[in-house]
């Protein structure tokens, strides 16, 4: 992933930066990162806070986890957020 791929997937989640660097998502929104290095792949999935730091980038998901990851290890991301059409209750 370059920094305008990052950039891109930043704007599409409509991240807000904070005090400390951090590009933060609205509430109920997440990303999910996919990686891979040697054949072998991961799914960062529920990240809710990424912060890109030089080669690097830090992943914080909502289950508290920090992930520290290889920015040209990243392929792609996927912007994920609450539906905007409300379930009724009853029969529709």
């Amino acid at each position: 992933m370059t920094q305008d791929h990052l950039s891109l997937l930043l704007e599409a989640a409509n991240a807000t930066q904070d005090a400390q660097g951090w590009q933060r998502l609205p509430e109920q929104h997440h990303i999910s990162l996919y990686v891979a290095s040697g054949g072998g792949a991961l799914t960062v999935s529920r990240v809710d806070a990424l912060r890109s730091n030089g080669d690097f980038l830090e992943a914080r998901t909502t289950r508290g986890e920090l992930f520290v990851l290889a920015l040209e290890q990243v392929f792609a991301g996927a912007v994920e957020g609450a539906t905007s059409a409300q379930r009724k209750a009853g029969f529709v």
